[in-house]
């Protein structure tokens, strides 16, 4: 009777055992894919804060070169809205 106690000890031990081994590699695992999703997120973001500073110094840039009157038109061309369709 004492052997086969201390047999199924031994077995749920292992089993046990087995089981936290699972659980420490899942939380492993998911710690880690969120650290790679948090890297992937923040390249993203500096790569779009470049592109924008790019636009940004092109934008600086064309405008140093042209005259007042020029970038007058520009913005009355391009930002302005016009009366639209339906207000004809």
């Amino acid at each position: 009777m004492w052997a086969w106690i201390e047999r199924v000890k031994g077995g749920l031990l292992l089993i046990g055992l087995a089981l936290v081994a699972l659980v420490s590699v899942f939380y492993r695992g998911r710690a880690t894919g969120r650290q790679v999703e948090r890297k992937e997120r923040a390249e993203q973001i500096n790569e779009q804060a470049a592109n924008a500073r790019k636009e940004v110094r092109d934008v600086e840039q064309e405008t140093a070169s042209m005259g007042d009157d020029a970038i007058a038109d520009e913005l009355k061309r391009d930002w302005v809205r016009g009366a639209g369709k339906s207000r004809h």
